[in-house]
């Protein structure tokens, strides 16, 4: 008898099983921003596995298995996190909280460094600390490492420039030299394989070791092969500071040199002093644009910047690498020189210590060492007030008892520039964060507001209450514009034919909540978002869907094409 029913319930769920749906999700009554800078249209999207499949009035006589209303919602192309920090954090929680919670679909990583290529050396320390998080799985280069992201499970889509310092470190080392002919060409078929893989182009991060002991000769050669491959040269320019229009006119001799497209990460006035240089470079950029050089910048929305105290050091003392550093640094001879330097005025490094005007303005935000993680929070005036010591004695004091560079905050911008580069229509934008969630060990550090509300802050501070910009124009500068500019294929918009990233958020609600204070706090406004056509936040809560995948550059196509 219970063979009967069981084999009833089969028959009556069999058609169920069975329903071949038109559309898997019909998202219907929202106001659609397709992602080009055009207003929106009050219309519905249908999706179809992983793929957006029509837009328009929807046939009544089609089959749906899932309706979602959006009345008075935006509706928009996923957004795309020009600056990505998150190559560690999602290896630890693949859900991407901070971020899927404003509505970032893709992240970008590779600021300088990247997870590969790795020489022999590296890629052992790698695994070892792998098996100390019980990971078995490993990489040496760059594209196992984002394909190893996407079959261990991440909520977001995932992609990387091949980061210059990484190179560098691969062939040379942490040391200051100039790389023989020899030396040179493994640094090119490096970039060769990693654009290959699929890496979007060349990063370099130029105030930091091994990083800024690259020449511009020695990145123009590298960025010979991303043209190759019609990938992006992006950069943490030689300086924000001091020298800030001569880094742009480097960044642009790259672009022109190396036929390269490029673009300037976090683009900034650092230091009150260089405030009044940000006209001169709008004009540089917008002069070199008009020469057919294609530059494009992307900024994050506060007026602070986070780095760690590897920003107020000279080179020579963090040559070799960090042991090599906190070494020197315990030696008298050598850290009183340091201190003299730091104090010193030079345009020889780009010395955030004399930008931020103050220690009041240096807040330590990121202690390995739990025995002074009770100090997170406190700027540097205060901690060395506490402490009775000099502000730059303290500073070297607790790089060498927390073994590490100490992640930092430093107030250096303009708010009144921070709204004027808003409004550049060459602006994307980045978080320059990790992707984390508050609970947890993500507690331990007191992260930057920018982890947890740069595209909110965006869309509700600068769009909503300030009118900086309008909505079909800040939707662009966070999903076509940088798709555009990383030469994405079929993400950016909201288009048929193109993966079903999609956002949908109240733009009327949409506010960032994180402060320096308290940074734990999540966006809120953002409602749903599907990656890949799988709905990985409902209703502003996590569906733990993984569907993320490995978003791969143009030089892929390319190589894949080649006979």
């Amino acid at each position: 008898m219970r063979f009967l029913k069981l084999l009833l319930i089969f028959f009556i769920f069999l058609p169920l099983a069975c329903t071949q749906y038109d559309y898997d999700v019909v998202i219907e009554n929202g106001t659609v921003y397709d992602g080009t800078g055009s207003e929106g249209v009050a219309t519905s999207i249908a999706i179809k596995n992983d793929r957006i499949v029509h837009i328009g009035e929807i046939d009544p006589e089609l089959s749906i298995r899932k309706t979602i209303d959006a009345t008075g919602m935006a509706v928009t192309p996923g957004f795309i996190n020009m600056l990505s920090w998150a190559n560690n954090s999602l290896i630890t929680d693949g859900r991407s909280m901070s971020d899927i919670k404003q509505g970032v679909t893709l992240e970008i990583f590779g600021e300088g460094s990247s997870m590969g290529p790795l020489n022999p050396e590296a890629a052992e320390r790698r695994k070892e600390i792998n098996k100390e998080r019980g990971i078995r799985e490993s990489w040496t280069t760059l594209g196992e490492y984002l394909e190893f992201l996407e079959k261990r499970g991440v909520a977001t889509n995932v992609a990387s420039f091949v980061g210059a310092a990484t190179v560098r470190r691969f062939v040379l080392g942490d040391e200051n030299v100039v790389p023989d002919s020899a030396q040179l060409d493994e640094m090119r078929e490096l970039v060769r394989i990693a654009m290959q893989e699929g890496a979007m182009g060349l990063g370099t991060s130029l105030i930091y070791t091994p990083g800024l002991f690259a020449s511009t000769d020695e990145l123009i050669e590298l960025s010979k092969i991303v043209a190759q491959y019609d990938g992006l040269y992006i950069s943490h320019i030689r300086s924000e500071g001091d020298r800030f229009e001569e880094a742009i006119q480097e960044l642009i001799t790259i672009a022109s040199e190396a036929n390269v497209r490029a673009e300037i990460h976090h683009l900034k006035a650092a230091g009150k002093e260089n405030w009044d240089k940000l006209d001169n470079v709008i004009q540089m950029i917008e002069a070199a644009r008009a020469d057919s050089l294609h530059i494009t910048t992307n900024m994050y929305t506060y007026p602070a910047a986070a780095t760690s105290f590897t920003a107020i050091m000279p080179a020579w003392i963090q040559e070799g690498g960090q042991e090599a550093w906190i070494e020197r640094l315990q030696d008298p001879e050598l850290r009183a020189r340091v201190v003299q330097e730091i104090v010193t005025p030079s345009d020889e490094f780009e010395n955030f210590y004399l930008m931020a005007g103050t220690p009041d303005g240096i807040i330590p935000v990121g202690f390995e060492n739990p025995e002074l993680q009770h100090l997170t929070g406190k700027s540097l005036a205060t901690i060395s007030d506490e402490r009775g010591t000099d502000p730059i004695e303290t500073a070297i004091d607790l790089i060498i008892e927390d073994n590490s560079s100490v992640g930092v905050v430093y107030f250096l911008m303009s708010e009144e520039n921070v709204r004027r580069q808003v409004a550049l229509p060459w602006m994307s934008f980045g978080s320059d964060s990790g992707s984390i969630a508050n609970e947890g060990d993500f507690l331990n550090q007191n992260p930057h507001p920018r982890a947890y509300g740069n595209f909110a802050r965006l869309l509700g501070k600068y769009v909503r209450d300030e009118q900086v910009i309008s909505l079909a124009e800040a939707i662009h500068k966070i999903t076509g514009l940088p798709a555009t500019n990383l030469k994405l294929k079929d993400r950016g918009l909201l288009k048929v034919g193109y993966f079903a990233d999609i956002v949908i958020f109240d733009p009327e609600t949409i506010q960032d909540h994180a402060t320096f204070e308290n940074p734990h706090q999540y966006a809120t406004g953002v409602r749903d978002v599907f990656v890949n056509g799988t709905q990985v936040l409902k209703n502003g809560e996590h569906t733990n869907k993984m569907p993320g995948r490995f978003v791969r550059g143009p030089g892929y196509y390319i190589a894949t094409a080649m006979p």
